[in-house]
């Protein structure tokens, strides 16, 4: 075959891929996850697995989501043109994948327009590199998973979760069509590294194969102009892992030049549930110290089904004439609350500038038609807009009543930056009130132990709250998840595990070894 001229191929791409993405809507993209890999990352990806080949070998590539072909390209940019001695991609979209048979007709890659998770493995390639479709588990179907989920396990003894996206089960099911020792590398979503659904892959990457690289990009840095996502390039190897086997970790600039690196044992790996320390942080040692979770037990704020349907203000509610005893007070979004500690009135509302209440009727329609005309006629105007079918509403016994979720006397935020004018990403907030609080908060009610003891020393729980507002802020974001932009995101039991800041301070406070004497005991 004669040789490319692969910088005109390439601009001609990159022209395709423009026109190609513009003729389709972003939610179509999205749902799809149809995310065009820039050039210089292709390239950058490729140099990185060249460095990961044996000298000299010549390559059988295969990219199972080809979309135009940015790795294709890369590959021809990087590897001298006698060494590739077949390219094959899939695309499930023709929109792509026609357009891109064309465009590279010319040349050793075959791109098929089929769906990759249905095909019968090849297992003849040496070096795979995907950037795979971020589809989220929620444009699954139940069957779609279960599908997937049998093929995955069948192609790498590896069962994901149902709550993976759809890149996982790509990165499993590759694994059958791989030659011994060939280079893999994927261009993914970093949050398979610190939530639940990542374990699986994650014990696929240390127990199948060698685990060879991570390199994750700074969350500031957003990779794809048109997906708030932070990414990671994931590189293994089809072999089984050395002893004493070490992964290097890199953060920051480029895969082939990034800002930090560090290795850590892969044996210990194994024992660590957030990979994103890595490479800024070390392993951390086994600790002692007692966590929130001694202290708390923490929530997740409620999901109304629809804010602004079950959320009102104390002037709609007046304005409709709705009966004020089906509604319960409800803190604001965080950027309406100027202090970390609320106060209320006689009534237990929060003496806040904008006062909300949330709809939480436990009556049966029949009789709230009886009691409450007005309130009714509302709800049948929730029913006329479809509200009732929603995904929440339609799974409730009473689709208009909301879970329970009473006071709690601390909120944390759920989400937060780390470039805050206040140094602090995520706020927590005293709360005197008898207001709930939706799910861009995490509620933290007290443990028995720790009820009995502010039962007899109420002034214990504002000793305490000062205790979590001095929590480094390092310490907090490394304890949860980041994604594209720099956004930071604190889940329940994410917080759970936070230590708790200066615990030894509390024995000096009478009441406070009564918590849980054994903690104490603990504290340095």
């Amino acid at each position: 075959m004669c040789e490319l001229d692969i910088d005109r191929l390439e601009s001609e791409r990159l022209s395709l891929q423009a026109s190609l993405d513009a003729a389709k809507t972003q939610p179509e993209r999205n749902r799809m996850g149809q995310f065009a890999t820039p050039t210089v990352l292709a390239q950058d990806v490729l140099r990185h697995a060249k460095s990961l080949l044996s000298p000299g070998a010549e390559v059988r590539f295969l990219d199972p989501a080809i979309g135009t072909g940015a790795f294709y390209s890369a590959l021809a940019t990087v590897f001298p043109h006698g060494r590739i001695l077949e390219a094959t991609g899939y695309d499930i979209d023709p929109h792509y994948g026609k357009p891109a048979g064309r465009l590279w007709a010319a040349t050793e890659l075959s791109i098929r327009i089929a769906d990759f998770t249905q095909q019968v493995p090849e297992p003849r390639y040496n070096l795979v590199v995907c950037n795979p479709p971020y589809v989220r588990h929620h444009h699954l179907s139940n069957e779609e998973k279960t599908r997937l989920q049998q093929r995955t396990f069948k192609a790498c003894g590896t069962k994901i979760g149902g709550l993976a996206g759809l890149y996982c089960h790509f990165m499993g099911l590759t694994h059958a069509w791989l030659a011994p020792e060939a280079v893999s590398c994927w261009l993914v979503p970093s949050e398979f590294m610190d939530v639940n659904y990542g374990q699986a892959l994650k014990r696929y990457l240390l127990d199948r194969v060698t685990l060879l690289h991570i390199h994750r990009f700074d969350p500031a840095d957003v990779q794809f102009a048109d997906a708030l996502v932070s990414s990671a390039v994931v590189c293994f190897r089809n072999s089984s892992p050395p002893g004493g086997h070490r992964v290097a970790f890199t953060f920051g600039g480029s895969l082939t030049n990034p800002k930090l690196s560090r290795t850590i044992s892969a044996k210990a790996l194994v024992h660590e549930t957030k990979w994103t320390r890595f490479p800024e942080s070390n392993l951390r040692p086994p600790s002692t110290q007692p966590r929130l979770a001694d202290f708390f037990k923490i929530k997740r704020g409620i999901a109304t089904g629809d804010n602004s349907y079950f959320i009102l203000s104390a002037e709609d509610i007046q304005a409709r004439g709705l009966p004020q005893e089906c509604f319960t007070p409800i803190l604001p979004s965080p950027r309406y609350i100027e202090t970390d500690e609320i106060d209320a009135d006689a009534a237990g509302v929060p003496l806040l500038t904008r006062r909300l209440f949330l709809l939480d009727a436990k009556l049966p329609e029949p009789e709230i038609e009886r009691q409450f005309p007005t309130l009714f006629a509302y709800l049948q105007e929730g029913r006329s807009n479809g509200l009732h079918k929603r995904y929440l509403c339609a799974h409730r016994t009473l689709w208009y009543a909301q879970e329970s979720r009473p006071p709690a006397p601390i909120v944390c935020t759920y989400l937060g930056r780390s470039d805050t004018k206040s140094g602090r990403p995520f706020r927590f907030i005293l709360n005197r009130s008898r207001a709930t609080v939706a799910n861009v908060y995490l509620t933290m009610y007290p443990t028995d132990a720790m009820r009995c003891a502010l039962a007899s020393e109420p002034s214990l729980i504002r000793v305490v709250w000062q205790h979590l507002n001095r929590i480094p802020p390092a310490q907090l974001l490394g304890a949860g998840r980041v994604y594209g932009g720099g956004l930071h995101k604190l889940e329940p039991r994410e917080l759970a595990n936070v230590p708790m800041p200066e615990i030894a301070n509390l024995r000096g406070h009478s009441m406070a070894a009564r918590i849980q004497p054994e903690l104490f005991e603990m504290a340095p």
